[in-house]
């Protein structure tokens, strides 16, 4: 009985092998993982992520990503523009099908070649088909060359055993190898080593040799990098940014403004009260801006006065008291207006935020 665990893995394809008149159903699982430690594109200054935006280079406005299309350059610079229904007419008869071109020795693929790995696992139904698949293969000591389509594209792929699991390795194409054209390469240039150093590099090669186990190695950077980010932590060397809202950067601009107001309110009212103190002789010019300030804030509330009287005279008594409570504090030489005016800027400030 096979048995796979599949853990927290996602498949990430569904399709079926055909071989002859045989057809084994499969899922498809990523069979490797890059381990390494992924970062974001912050504000040093504040921790918040930095995100990038589709914006057009000819007229600088940002793209839904419904309305990006693929576009392939020509060698004049001109561009063919490629919609969804450009892709509809292209063959998918394979979409869902791994079909079986042929099987192989593997030693003839280079492993140049590979690309990426990926698990077969059976299906519910399919796991007598996969057993006889895998075990027959494993038997002849062959891979089974393959074609198959994912995300939109036909891949090449070689199929083999390993550890009683069917694995699929997508391969390039022959016209994506590259060739090695290198002068050293050439005839002219080519250098022959001599006879003792060729087998001084022979000793030292089996002076080298050993098993291969993978274990045995480790990405040591990764480990020192993780290490870093550790002690930065212990350290409480983080930054907390602020939870993103609709508009946040606007919040956020708003709020410091705001914060900002405040302490030059304070060192404006510090500043007031000490100068009420000083010597009169040395604060004539202040003295003066003071005056005209009370004078034009008497002639306010004067007017003000005389409206509260005519509306005390014709309201209940309730609105009457509070009228005159109103006119007396307004007639009030003592009244301050200008902390009077700062206090309904700031709930002006409030409400606008």
């Amino acid at each position: 009985m096979i048995r796979i665990s599949v853990g927290g893995m996602r498949a990430i394809w569904s399709g079926v092998i055909s071989f002859g008149m045989v057809t084994v159903p499969v899922k498809m699982y990523g069979a490797t993982e890059e381990k390494r430690v992924a970062f974001h594109q912050v504000h040093a200054a504040d921790g918040g992520r930095v995100r990038q935006k589709r914006v057009c280079e000819l007229d600088g406005e940002e793209v839904a990503l419904s309305d990006v299309a693929k576009g392939y350059q020509l060698p004049d610079g001109d561009v063919v523009v490629l919609t969804g229904k450009d892709f509809e007419g292209l063959p998918e008869a394979i979409a869902k099908t791994i079909s079986v071109e042929s099987f192989v020795p593997e030693e003839q693929i280079d492993p140049i070649m590979y690309s990426r790995s990926y698990y077969l696992a059976p299906d519910k139904l399919g796991v007598r088909p996969y057993a006889l698949l895998r075990d027959a293969m494993e038997s002849s000591g062959r891979v089974a060359v393959v074609r198959f389509a994912m995300r939109e594209r036909e891949s090449l792929a070689a199929l083999r055993v390993r550890d009683g699991v069917l694995v699929l390795e997508t391969m390039l194409w022959s016209d994506e190898i590259r060739k090695p054209d290198f002068d050293f390469l050439e005839k002219d240039a080519k250098v022959e080593p001599k006879a003792a150093e060729l087998k001084m590099a022979e000793l030292l090669i089996d002076s080298l040799s050993a098993d291969f186990h993978p274990e045995d190695y480790h990405d040591n950077y990764r480990e020192a990098l993780e290490e870093v980010i550790e002690a930065k932590v212990a350290g409480r060397e983080v930054v907390t940014p602020p939870s993103p809202a609709e508009g946040g950067a606007q919040v956020i601009d708003l709020m410091a403004a705001l914060k900002a107001s405040v302490e030059a309110a304070k060192k404006t009212r510090v500043a007031g009260d000490g100068a009420g103190e000083r010597d009169s002789g040395e604060s004539a010019a202040p003295a003066k801006k003071a005056a005209a300030k009370a004078t034009t804030a008497k002639a306010a509330p004067a007017k003000k006065t005389a409206a509260a009287k005519k509306t005390a005279a014709s309201a209940t008594p309730k609105r009457a008291a509070k009228g005159a409570r109103a006119a007396a504090k307004s007639a009030d030489p003592h009244a301050k207006p200008a902390r009077k005016k700062a206090a309904t800027k700031s709930t002006s400030t409030r409400r606008s935020a």
